[in-house]
């Protein structure tokens, strides 16, 4: 169980000084619970994982399921009730993936302070659908709307690395650039899944370094991918730069797969 409740006036809980609702923080700790797989049978073992007395977490419980948030189950133990489900099914179809992905993009440009870019694949091309920059900006031939062949970008690369064998086959054979160095190509597609980022170096555009990672979708098909660019002098420049970008946008595409119901990253099989 990887859940863990932060003190109520901790610097991870706390917004303005007395700004927080006891009783709704202590209720999505329970909810964290439940997501996570936890067991509501035994009450005591719940009140100690989440820091709540027995007698809270009794009257948690009894709101949460009035509401619809929880429902009990015929073993025992509860699950998110089915009111709440739709409750956030509908909030999320409110946001496509464009406006889900401007958030992480704009989380991610804030944290490493460089061009953040969401792309798709549209037959053996990737169209670059959302840029977010930082001020100091890049000089890049890369836009939103810009077209390249799949396989000269790194967010085209991890999105052609997660393609089935049989359509990987089909967009290859049909891109005579591709086709002649097939080979090489599959081989750097394979270490790039296995790796998990894809990264280029001065690869696609000179003194401009590259990393992307894939987003999968409800049906665990990769869909789009975020990527990153900066100069090459600041950026991926040493082992400690691209562990910490590999970090970033690992969980930003991880973030934006689970906005668009994917369950696990990436997904089993």
């Amino acid at each position: 169980m990887s859940f863990s409740a932060a003190p109520l006036d901790s610097d991870e809980s706390a917004g303005k000084p007395g700004a927080l609702v006891s009783p709704v923080v202590r209720a999505f700790r329970l909810l964290r619970y439940v997501v996570d797989g936890g067991s509501t049978s035994n009450l005591s073992e719940v009140g100690r994982t989440i820091d709540v007395n027995r007698v809270t977490v009794m009257r948690l419980i009894a709101t949460l399921e009035h509401e619809g948030v929880l429902e009990s189950l015929p073993q025992g133990g509860h699950r998110i009730g089915l009111p709440f489900l739709k409750l956030a099914t509908a909030a999320t179809a409110a946001n496509d993936m464009l406006d889900l992905g401007r958030r992480v993009l704009a989380d991610v440009r804030r944290q490493l302070n460089v061009s953040a870019y969401l792309a798709a694949l549209d037959g053996g091309h990737v169209v670059y659908l959302l840029r977010d920059m930082p001020e100091a900006g890049l000089i890049s031939s890369v836009r939103v709307g810009s077209r390249v062949a799949a396989p000269l970008t790194t967010p085209g690369r991890m999105l052609l690395a997660w393609q089935p064998p049989a359509t990987l086959d089909a967009l290859l054979d049909a891109d005579p650039a591709a086709a002649a160095q097939a080979g090489q190509l599959r081989a750097q597609l394979a270490a790039d899944r296995e790796h998990g980022c894809a990264w280029s170096f001065s690869g696609f555009e000179q003194g401009i370094n590259s990393c992307a990672a894939p987003v999968f979708g409800a049906l665990g098909d990769a869909v789009a991918a975020i990527s990153v660019a900066g100069p090459e002098t600041a950026f991926g420049a040493d082992a400690d730069s691209r562990s910490r970008t590999e970090q970033v946008i690992l969980q930003a595409a991880r973030d934006l797969s689970s906005l668009l119901g994917s369950r696990g990253y990436p997904p089993a099989g």
